[in-house]
């Protein structure tokens, strides 16, 4: 057993008092804590430390007793866990601990649950390939996306070597960008790189579309050949899905870097992101005269008067509008399942409660 005064073996990837603490009542009846570095159908990979040896080691444990329909607490990579080591056939996951921080996108479908890309990650690092024009409307989405997190966003300008033009690119990033750092890095040639491990503590996700160097980036990060990467196709600087998986890696000087896959769609499951997203928006929004100024025709607002004067480009405002309609849809459907699933409750309680009465 470890002193009291002997760091954790895992403290580098995150285990603290507060984790501790929780975890005691589940220690006490044989259970192991670790984080889940990797899961695929119904199995996982956890980050341990071997009782016998004091050391990290991995096991593969079955993740389906907490597994339900509710797919947003459903065990995902990055997140801690409760182990039984001696079940059989295969340890088994007990118990998923609660997250710190969690990136959720609107499933790839047209219902209304979340999809948990990565748990408890500190920074949420923002691939974008400098090789194509960036969509700026789309590092809007993904910025959004990580604010909502509750981590800290980075945005990773990568690909550097390839063009000549990076910093003004980084210029027109940095402006869709309040507040957040953006980096321009080459993990072929090393340029930027000391900066973004700097900045890149704890535990990092990345995250963007097929083709922006995320593998890349994972694999010089990790110092290792860890992840496979593939080449982008010239026409349109567009890559295959290179990760099919999420994983979770260690970093030489501590931390853990989480590769992703790409993300062709990004739906957004929830509001408070997009508020963080658009704070110079908001900014703006608090000079209208009314508090409750629809930005349509109500005199002296603010927001009309930005976008007159070119304060307030017209594209970063109907960026805003679209993602604030796609977020109240969304509401809208998660009201109206939970209120399904409510009604389904109560309708079959209601029937046993008759069975149980004829009984």
């Amino acid at each position: 057993m470890l002193s009291t005064t002997t760091a954790h073996p895992l403290s580098g990837l995150g285990w603290d008092e507060d984790r501790a603490a929780a975890f005691h009542p589940l220690a006490e009846t044989g259970l192991l804590p670790g984080r889940i570095t990797r899961i695929d159908r119904g199995r996982c990979d956890v980050l341990f430390v071997d009782p016998e040896t004091g050391e990290p080691a991995t096991l593969r444990a079955d993740t389906r007793a907490v597994t339900g329909a509710d797919t947003v607490n459903n065990p995902c990579t990055g997140d801690w866990v409760a182990v039984d080591p001696a079940a059989r056939p295969v340890p088994v996951v007990t118990t998923v601990l609660p997250r710190t921080t969690a990136i959720i996108r609107k499933g790839a479908h047209k219902r209304s649950e979340g999809q948990v890309l990565a748990a408890n990650i500190d920074t949420v690092l923002i691939a974008v390939s400098l090789a194509a024009e960036p969509d700026l409307g789309r590092v809007e989405r993904l910025l959004a996306l990580a604010w909502e997190s509750g981590a800290e966003p980075l945005i990773v300008l990568t690909k550097s070597d390839l063009v000549h033009d990076g910093e003004f690119v980084r210029a027109d990033v940095e402006a869709v960008a309040p507040g957040v750092t953006v980096l321009t890095v080459s993990a072929e040639t090393g340029a930027g790189m000391d900066a973004l491990r700097a900045l890149a503590t704890g535990t990092c996700a990345l995250i963007g579309q097929s083709g922006a160097g995320k593998s890349t980036l994972t694999n010089a990060l990790a110092e290792a050949d860890a992840m496979t990467v593939q080449q982008v196709r010239t026409v349109d600087e567009k890559g295959r899905h290179t990760t099919t998986t999420r994983e979770l890696l260690p970093l030489p000087a501590g931390g853990a870097v989480i590769d992703t896959p790409g993300l062709r769609g990004v739906g957004l499951f929830g509001g408070e992101g997009i508020d963080l997203a658009f704070a110079d928006i908001d900014a703006i929004a608090a000079d209208c005269r009314y508090d409750d100024c629809s930005h349509r025709t109500e005199p002296a607002c603010a927001v009309r008067a930005a976008l007159a004067d070119g304060t307030l480009p017209e594209r970063r405002w109907e960026s805003f509008l679209k993602l604030r309609r796609e977020n109240d849809w969304i509401a809208s459907r998660t009201d109206a399942r939970l209120r399904a699933e409510r009604a389904r409750l109560h309708k079959s309680r209601t029937k046993a409660a008759r069975r149980a009465y004829r009984v």
